[in-house]
């Protein structure tokens, strides 16, 4: 077992993070006492069943209770309500982070229920699956993954460190970040292709020229990666666009005119552009793959079981 970094974690919200979180700590020993929270009685429920936590509590304010380490793990829409039902219920000296893949809403909603002596270091874990709820945790999910942490004013050196060294110890790289670059970059990584994915599916939906089962019959690589992203948890999406509006439109207006000068290629006939185009992006697939934060396996490393990149 590794060094206890934490004698007691409350995880706030039971999904595919904080589960795996669980699992994570409890395989290397980072912690004395994992307390679990769920809003669902049923997700507290499943979460007793299968053992996700040692302890699970019926209120958030309960299982913050003497806790070292509060982790959000609930929708971004929500954690600021979250934050004011547990902020009377900290004790000093404890920490509170957020898993959260938008930063400056979710800052702008916590940190004004922070008390004074109780450390707020937002984060966000760039891992996950199109799977979620209680049993979709592993213990492996953030292996080689990044994890950004995005300090506000005032966060203690030490408590981020403490923070940072959990976080490590579970198998991510971890980095700092501006809150405000932190939504540019995961608008242009992450939030943008997903709503791009959504909308391909649901461009797939409504031709109705092409029925459902040759969707699904003939589904090739591209479409199939698409209905993947697009499985993704409705709620936690549907919050990230509406706290993430700015950079989302900003990228999503740049994307707009790329397709346009592309679309004109096409019209155009002109294949040089189409060529040139298609080598430069394709050099930052190679460059993903060289990272390790993919592989080039036909699959593109989707599989669970198979180590992604560099261990």
């Amino acid at each position: 077992m590794g060094t206890v970094v934490y004698d007691r974690v409350a995880l706030i919200g039971l999904g595919l993070i904080a589960g795996s979180m669980s699992l994570a700590m409890r395989k290397a020993g980072l912690a004395g006492e994992i307390v679990g929270h769920a809003r669902s009685a049923e997700t507290r429920d499943i979460a007793r069943e299968i053992g996700l936590v040692d302890r699970i509590t019926e209120t958030a304010a309960e299982a913050v209770q003497d806790a070292d380490l509060i982790v959000l793990a609930v929708p971004v829409g929500v954690m600021g309500a979250v934050a004011a039902e547990i902020a009377p219920h900290l004790k000093p000296g404890a920490t509170v982070t957020d898993v959260g893949s938008v930063k400056q809403a979710v800052i702008e909603a916590v940190a004004p229920h922070i008390p004074a002596g109780v450390h707020f270091i937002p984060g966000h874990p760039l891992a996950g699956t199109e799977h979620s709820g209680p049993r979709s945790g592993f213990a492996t999910l953030f292996r080689n993954r990044w994890w950004l942490l995005t300090p506000v004013g005032g966060s203690e050196p030490a408590a981020v460190e403490r923070l940072a060294m959990l976080i490590r110890t579970m198998g991510a790289n971890v980095e700092e970040m501006d809150a405000a670059h932190h939504d540019l970059v995961l608008a242009v990584t992450s939030h943008t292709p997903h709503l791009i994915a959504y909308t391909m599916v649901g461009v797939a939906d409504h031709l109705k020229r092409i029925t459902e089962s040759e969707v699904i019959k003939y589904s090739a690589a591209g479409f199939r990666d698409f209905t993947r992203i697009a499985a993704s948890d409705p709620t936690m999406w549907r919050d990230v666009f509406l706290q993430n509006k700015d950079a989302v439109l900003d990228i999503l207006g740049r994307f707009t005119e790329e397709l346009f000068v592309l679309q004109r290629a096409i019209r155009m006939g002109d294949g040089a552009h189409l060529h040139d185009y298609f080598t430069r992006t394709r050099a930052i697939r190679r460059g993903i793959i060289e990272a390790g934060q993919d592989t080039a396996a036909p699959d593109f490393g989707r599989s669970l079981t198979e180590p992604l990149g560099k261990s």
